[in-house]
């Protein structure tokens, strides 16, 4: 049990260092990137040589190595009292796969009139549901990790099964149906399965092995007070290399075009906020505890990036306008959601007091 000394410390003034600052750390990291790509010549060539399931070698193992140390603070064995939460699996399907396209297909048609290859770009960001970032900031808020593991889980078999059919839909049949332009989006069910078994699979795989095996031979004390703290830190360590790498290998295109950039970022401002806002306030009107409706509103906030950019490069090529708006997406979603953490955190303070969580708890 929380001790009430703890529990009335703001829960900002209790995270570590590294977590702390992790604004600036991320403001770093981006301008890192900026600069390493302008400076140094070919640099995104030699960085894209080499990918994995359509993503860039580099991105992929700051990714796998972001989501590792997540993965392995789940409590496999509470998964059971999670998915028994009716209220909270149906609003993030409803959220995720109903809500979220529709709102990102309004605000593109409705902020960028002008502008289809962005517009589509835009589109294809609100198809692609979160698997992997998103993991990284419910931990920081601490949200439940167990419920976004299995939301995660959900989204990705719900990508697999639905991202192809509900482009054709966005992209073809809903604007000719409202009389607007159409476009196609030609992706396979195999290329999205091949990225959700890269980047949510084995990292998922590894932390189920590493708690069982961990707790096998050592017991839980020893797992979640003595490796836990140790492997913590690699997350985010894992999330600044792959904000240095990303924005390296796009750079150029950003810094090149930036009125363009400032045209894509205001739907993708507008989408993060009324995304996170209302399923956080429709988790608190469903009565879920704090770590449920901070979990179901980054959940329902966060996109796959890696997934976006990579139809937008595979389908409409890399210097097209689409594959420019999937690489401003994370542009905006990192400090937009890092942001939210701190309103998420906030909110507890200030509407759930009592759930305050102990210093060790936090990381």
């Amino acid at each position: 049990m929380t001790p009430p000394a703890a529990a009335e410390t703001p829960v900002v003034s209790r995270l570590s260092t590294l977590d702390r600052y992790l604004p600036v750390w991320i403001g770093a990291a981006m301008v890192a990137g900026l600069l390493l790509g302008r400076a140094v010549s070919g640099l995104d060539d030699a960085l894209s040589r080499v990918e994995v399931g359509s993503v860039s070698l580099p991105i992929a193992i700051g990714l796998l190595v972001m989501m590792y140390p997540v993965l392995a603070k789940v409590r496999y064995d509470e998964l059971g009292h999670v998915t028994a939460d009716r209220r909270l699996l149906v609003s993030s399907i409803v959220l995720n796969w109903v809500l979220g396209p529709a709102l990102m297909f309004a605000l593109a048609w409705l902020l960028l009139p002008d502008l289809p290859e962005y517009r589509t770009g835009l589109i294809i960001v609100g198809l692609a549901r979160c698997i992997a970032m998103v993991l990284i900031w419910n931990d920081l808020a601490c949200g439940d990790r167990e419920a976004a593991a299995i939301l995660v889980a959900l989204n990705a078999v719900f990508q697999i099964v639905a991202f192809a059919a509900l482009g054709w839909f966005y992209l073809e049949v809903l604007p000719g149906w409202l009389g607007l332009d159409t476009s196609a989006l030609d992706v396979s069910v195999w290329e999205i399965a091949r990225s959700v078994l890269i980047f949510l699979g084995l990292p998922l795989l590894g932390g189920y092995l590493t708690r069982r095996l961990g707790e096998r031979a050592r017991g839980r004390e020893w797992y979640e007070t003595r490796f836990l703290p140790r492997i913590g830190p690699t997350a985010l360590y894992g999330l600044l290399f792959t904000i240095v790498i990303l924005f390296a290998l796009q750079g150029d295109t950003i810094t090149s075009e930036p009125l363009d950039v400032a045209r894509i970022a205001v739907p993708l401002l507008v989408y993060f906020a009324l995304m996170w806002t209302g399923s956080f306030l429709l988790g608190v009107r469903l009565r879920l505890p704090y770590e449920r409706a901070t979990t179901l509103a980054f959940t329902a906030a966060g996109n796959n990036f890696e997934l976006a950019i990579a139809v937008a490069i595979g389908v409409f090529g890399v210097t097209s306008g689409q594959a420019l708006a999937g690489v401003v997406g994370p542009l905006i979603e990192v400090p937009a959601l890092v942001g939210l953490v701190y309103v998420a955190l906030w909110a507890r303070r200030r509407y759930y007091p009592t759930t305050a969580p102990a210093a060790e708890e936090i990381r």
